[in-house]
């Protein structure tokens, strides 16, 4: 099976301009797509972030951090701990 290309509609790539997102999908599979791709490209498995880490490496992307944040976490790509003191990519 292979991957679309860069510029057609269902590549996360086409949602990115001069890489950064261009803007946060409002559908949710798409949205999805999009999380899975913040998860796997700007975290590394097994390791602690704190939220200002988070924020930083969000904010290479989009200026809404806070809401890439919260989309990360509540769609499971991201765990976060009780106190809110760190974040580990999830998976």
């Amino acid at each position: 099976m292979s991957l679309p290309a860069a510029g057609t509609a269902h590549s996360v790539h086409a949602l990115f301009s001069h890489g950064r997102l261009t803007a946060i999908p409002r559908k949710a599979a798409r949205r999805e797509q999009l999380l899975r791709h913040l998860a796997e490209t700007l975290f590394v498995p097994g390791r602690d972030y704190t939220e200002r880490e988070v924020n930083e490496a969000l904010l290479t992307v989009h200026d809404d951090c806070a809401a890439l944040r919260r989309y990360l976490v509540i769609g499971g790509e991201l765990a976060r701990t009780r106190d809110g003191g760190s974040y580990r990519r999830a998976g």
